[in-house]
């Protein structure tokens, strides 16, 4: 057998492999957003993040060194997919400031109460973790509200909007979107639906716009 025939044979159970640790990795990851925002960095350890994923604190070293570096993967991988899908909704999104802004609200919240209804306490405390990951935060954090504060600005711009303060609005914003898996992650169906609607409507008359749903 050749050299080529061999790699080609190995090819396929080394993509089984990679694709397999890929999935472990983004496990592991999620168990640890979980648990740094349920209860905090410094009150998470390996051995939680272990026993929250049923496997041993040694078979988490093979991934990762140390709950420093675990953190800052579990930081930079939901903060970095959150805010790509929320940048794809946008850029699949056309109209006006009002239209856009409403459905990026509404996404955001969406995502918060549906896929990271814990995890999101991560941004929210950032003074709970070391410098380097609390820096990683901070970037994210800005990154995330540009994407509305553009949209914000915009629309104030063409008479859209109306706001008191363009920042005042912002923070405003963002400290209700937080809060949304706590109001509605316990509700379910169309009720869980109702309560979103209802809660971007609400964000929407922080710029001006009255509920347009019936």
């Amino acid at each position: 057998m050749t050299s080529a025939q061999t790699d080609a044979q190995a090819s396929p159970a080394s993509g089984r492999v990679q694709r397999k640790r890929g999935r472990r990795i983004q496990e592991i990851l999620a168990a640890a957003a979980e648990l740094f925002g349920e209860r905090g960095y410094d009150a998470v350890s390996l051995e939680d993040v272990a026993e929250r994923l049923d496997v041993t604190k040694g078979s988490l070293y093979y991934y990762f060194s140390s709950k420093e570096e675990l953190g800052t993967a579990a930081i930079e991988t939901l903060g970095n997919e959150w805010t790509d899908r929320l940048e794809a909704h946008l850029a699949a999104t056309e109209g006006t400031p009002t239209t856009r802004l409403s459905a990026l609200i509404h996404e955001h919240i969406t995502i918060a109460v549906r896929d990271y209804p814990a995890a999101l306490r991560l941004f929210l405390m950032p003074r709970e973790w070391p410098d380097a990951q609390r820096e990683r935060i901070k970037d994210m954090r800005q990154r995330h509200d540009q994407l509305f504060r553009r949209l914000v600005e915009a629309g104030v711009a063409s008479g859209e909007f109306t706001v008191t303060g363009i920042d005042t609005a912002l923070q405003c914003m963002h400290a209700a979107m937080s809060q949304a898996p706590l109001w509605c992650a316990s509700l379910t169906g169309k009720a869980q639906q109702r309560a979103v609607d209802e809660l971007t409507d609400t964000l929407m008359m922080l710029v001006g716009i009255t509920p347009a749903r019936a």
